[in-house]
Order: structure tokens, then C-alpha cells, then sequence
């Protein structure tokens, strides 16, 4: 299966997070957010812009920019 990162997945399409890159602010404040590795993620809504999108991870829908977006490397499935 191919990797990708969040910003990169299209509205409807899933993912398995395998990692989070970053530093440490920014990406402890990812992990506190439920996106951790092996959590599912899905691309809910991209604004008619671009930014932010939404998410649905662990049951509820959270926005993020893209360029946070762009530190979630996930696994897709679909």
C-alpha cells in the first residue's frame, strides 16, 4: 500500500496514520488531537478554498489546516 500524506488524500478517501513528522509543539498538539499511528483517519470536507479540511478521526470531526495536514503521513486504504 502506498503512502501519502493527509493534505494529499481526496475528499471520501481513508487512511491509516503510520506517522506524525514535525516538531515537537506542533506535533504533540496532533498526538493530543487523537491523530496517533494506527488511528483511522477520513477526509470529510475541504473548504471551498482549500483550507482548512476536515477530518473524522476516532469518532468526531476536527479541521485542520493543510499545512498540519501535510505532517500526517498515513497508509491509505481506500
Amino acid at each position: 500500500m502506498e503512502e501519502k500524506t493527509l493534505k494529499a488524500l481526496a475528499k471520501g478517501e481513508s487512511g491509516i496514520v503510520k506517522r506524525v513528522t514535525g516538531d515537537g509543539k506542533l506535533r504533540r498538539r496532533l498526538f493530543d488531537m487523537g491523530i496517533t499511528p494506527g488511528a483511522e483517519v477520513c477526509l470529510r470536507k475541504v473548504a471551498p478554498l482549500g483550507d482548512p479540511i476536515e477530518i473524522t478521526v476516532r469518532g468526531y470531526e476536527l479541521s485542520l489546516r493543510k499545512s498540519e495536514a501535510e505532517l500526517v503521513i498515513l497508509q491509505s486504504i481506500g
